[in-house]
C-alpha cells in the first residue's frame, strides 16, 4: 500500500501555509479493503495527509534541521467522506514553530467541500536523539514528500 497521501503541493508559503492535493483513485489500494462496495477513504489516512502536508511546512520552516515526528492530534472533527474519484485537499496554517515542535491547522476538503478539520502536534527530533531512536535515513524528508515540495518551489 502506498503510504504518501499527497500527489502535489498547489501553494506554499514558508513558515506560514501549505495547500496539497490527492487525487483519490477507484486504483487506490485501500480501496480494495475499505470497502469493495462503497470505496471511502478512512478518516486515518485523512489526517495521515493532513500531517503530511503539516510536517512538510514546518520542517521546511526550519530548513529541515531535525526529523518531524507527528506528537498529538491535539482536536479532530470530520462532518463527510472522501470517496474513489474525490480530489482531496490538505491545507495546513502554522499555529507556531518552537525549537521542540510545532503545531498547525489543518483543513481537508474533498472537491472544494470541508470534509473535516484537525490541530496537529510535530515533535523535533535533534540529530542525537533522533539517531538513538531511527538511526541515520530521516525517513520524513526523504525521497518522495520532499521532492514535492521541490517541485513547486520550481
Amino acid at each position: 500500500m502506498r503510504w504518501i497521501w499527497i500527489d502535489r503541493f498547489t501553494e506554499f508559503r514558508r513558515g506560514e501555509f501549505a495547500r496539497a492535493v490527492k487525487q483519490l483513485s477507484f486504483a487506490e489500494d485501500l480501496f480494495a479493503a475499505h470497502f469493495p462496495d462503497y470505496p471511502v477513504m478512512p478518516a486515518t489516512l485523512l489526517l495521515e495527509g493532513l500531517a503530511q502536508t503539516g510536517g512538510i511546512l514546518v520542517g521546511d520552516a526550519r530548513d529541515f534541521q531535525e526529523k518531524v515526528v507527528l506528537a498529538k492530534i491535539s482536536k479532530a472533527k470530520f462532518s463527510g467522506e472522501a470517496l474513489a474519484g474525490d480530489e482531496i485537499a490538505f491545507e495546513a496554517t502554522v499555529l507556531y514553530v518552537r525549537p521542540e515542535g510545532a503545531a498547525v491547522q489543518g483543513t481537508v476538503l474533498a472537491n472544494g467541500t470541508p470534509l473535516g478539520e484537525a490541530e496537529v502536534t510535530f515533535a523535533h527530533l535533534d540529530q542525537s536523539r533522533s539517531q538513538q531512536a531511527f538511526g541515520d535515513r530521516n525517513f520524513v524528508f526523504s525521497g518522495e514528500l520532499k521532492s514535492l515540495l521541490e517541485s513547486i518551489k520550481k
